[in-house]
């Protein structure tokens, strides 16, 4: 007796069992016979992607959801680690300017006999400054700058326009004094959320290892504000380098005005920056230059390591 064929391969019946492995697949593929497609029928295959499409979109919508309250806990100005509990920490370095564009490169060689070699890094400092010269660059910046001087600190919610012009002679317009073989470079303190300076406001209490002429120059300073001042300094890491360097000049100041501190991330906030200008550095011979920032809370070595400094070296031709 026949009690009914036997289902043995994908679907298929005993009397089918002869057909080819490829017929067999055209079978599986759609079978005319059921209206099954790959083995579902299209009701039971607009079932399945419903379910799915239904609980992919449930998926999206949970992570989207978590997505959200996750970035309700964040303040875009404000960041949620500061100062010692951030991965910056508390001890501010130094930046300068123009960079080589070769990679880990701190060397600034200059021909000042080509116009073509140093309009190259004269065309850096330009793109640098462009923020400084041309506020409508920074997000913000316009509504809320501020004259400021030391007995006239910025309001809430401002920030302190940097005049280019108090450069003097470190400017676009005399092509950073590049073409005379006495540069101009940069210098800028790197930006930490919420730290404020502890000055070296006391003449008399100043570190022993600042040079003697940045210490003269504090000597000097007749307004008590205008000791509440970043301090800043270069000089020649050797012996050698020492004499090498030749005299320089510290424009505005030599230092970074205490009204800039705290930076709170303030629309339109530039850091305040030095023009270092070297007037007469040695030629044809690499000059290493090591500048510092000088507060009573920038640590300048720490485990062996050069901190709260730059290091960089000159050579002019």
């Amino acid at each position: 007796m026949n009690y009914g064929s036997k289902t043995t391969f994908i679907g298929l019946d005993t009397d089918k069992r002869k057909l080819t492995l490829s017929k067999k697949f055209v079978m599986y593929a759609y079978d005319k016979d059921t209206g099954e497609i790959f083995g579902r029928t299209p009701s039971s295959w607009a079932k399945i992607g419903l379910f799915y499409t239904a609980f992919y979109l449930t998926l999206v919508a949970m992570f989207g959801v978590v997505l959200w309250f996750f970035f309700q806990t964040l303040d875009p100005r404000t960041p949620t680690r500061q100062l010692e509990h951030s991965l910056i920490g508390t001890n501010p370095g130094l930046g300068f300017r123009p960079m080589s564009n070769e990679t880990h490169s701190t060397l600034i060689h200059i021909n000042s006999k080509s116009v073509q070699d140093y309009s190259v890094w004269t065309e850096r400092l330009v793109k640098f400054l462009d923020v400084y010269k041309k506020p409508g660059l920074t997000p913000g910046r316009g509504q809320n700058i501020a004259t400021c001087n030391y007995d006239k600190p910025p309001g809430k919610g401002k920030v302190c326009d940097i005049d280019v012009k108090a450069f003097n002679s470190c400017t676009e317009e005399n092509r950073f004094n590049f073409h005379r073989q006495g540069p101009c470079i940069f210098l800028k303190l790197n930006k930490i959320y919420g730290w404020n300076p502890i000055f070296y406001d006391n003449p008399n209490d100043l570190p022993h290892d600042m040079p003697k002429g940045l210490k003269d120059h504090i000597k000097k300073i007749t307004n008590p504000e205008e000791l509440r001042t970043v301090w800043v300094s270069c000089e020649g890491e050797t012996v050698s380098d020492k004499e090498l360097i030749g005299p320089m000049a510290y424009w505005p100041i030599p230092g970074f005005p205490g009204y800039f501190f705290p930076f709170e991330n303030s629309e339109g906030y530039l850091s305040p920056l030095v023009a270092i200008h070297f007037k007469s550095p040695a030629k044809s011979i690499v000059i290493n230059i090591l500048c510092k920032a000088w507060a009573k809370n920038i640590v300048h070595k720490k485990n062996g390591i050069n901190r709260g400094s730059v290091h960089f070296e000159l050579m002019m031709d």
